[in-house]
């Protein structure tokens, strides 16, 4: 089966307490080998990489915006993984006309026999801040259960002391990315990805275009409107703090 693929999915947030609250919106996603980039937009003329296309991919969206498999191999050895040149692959949405905003990119790393080694959690803020959570992947593991403490701000509406629990079926013909975030009192915030797969055609792209008319920028402006309606519900905020010295968090 090709690697390189597309993603269609849904998003479900649920909320807990201190009020409940539900959103639920579509998405898209490829998957993208890193060091196949160039392979795509040679064989796809609605797929470009650092420049403008109905669909494009910019390097600088990700990491330090430079070498993306040195930018990922550092943060495994910051982790105590050594990589050994494996396969690394990437679930994002890519830049639709030219925008795009990731909430969260996901990092596939693999071995060079192919098993899967890590998962890199790739966080990004409304703030133009990124974070890293890194996360070795136990062998064989067919559904991985992972965690790590919170170490960057995201949300208002959600204070620093809090611990992520992700579980994860990692893209075959569908995947699925869950994380739950609790405090000391248990879970506040739950949310699930789930997708199915199709293949990256200049096709299929086109018809995501449609069926996901300016999906990328519905992200950025989703968020604000659910954020207004927590604020109508009388959700508390909290202050953002300063982001962490180091740009990559180790969990388990």
């Amino acid at each position: 089966m090709e690697p390189q693929a597309l993603y269609h999915g849904h998003v479900l947030h649920r909320r807990l307490r201190p009020r409940k609250h539900v959103l639920r919106y579509r998405v898209f996603h490829l998957l993208i080998d890193i060091d196949r980039i160039d392979e795509l937009t040679s064989r796809l003329r609605l797929f470009s990489r650092n420049r403008f296309n109905l669909f494009a991919f910019h390097d600088a969206d990700y990491g330090d915006g430079k070498n993306l498999r040195a930018h990922a191999e550092s943060l495994l050895r910051s982790a105590g993984i050594e990589p050994d040149g494996g396969p690394i692959r990437l679930l994002t949405m890519p830049r639709l006309l030219g925008y795009a905003f990731n909430p969260l990119s996901t990092w596939f790393c693999h071995g060079a026999n192919g098993a899967l080694r890590a998962v890199i959690y790739e966080v990004s803020n409304t703030f133009g801040e990124r974070h890293s959570y890194v996360i070795e992947a136990k062998p064989s593991a067919r559904t991985l259960h992972q965690f790590a403490p919170k170490r960057f701000h995201v949300s208002p509406f959600l204070p620093m002391a809090m611990d992520y629990a992700f579980r994860v079926l990692p893209p075959r013909e569908k995947l699925a990315i869950g994380i739950t975030v609790s405090d000391s009192d248990g879970p506040i915030l739950a949310a699930i990805h789930t997708a199915r797969r199709d293949d990256l055609t200049d096709r299929n792209l086109l018809r995501a275009a449609f069926a996901y008319p300016l999906a990328t920028l519905k992200v950025t402006a989703g968020i604000h409107w659910e954020a207004l309606k927590l604020w109508i519900k009388r959700v508390p905020l909290f202050r953002k703090p300063s982001p962490p010295e180091s740009i990559l968090t180790v969990g388990k």
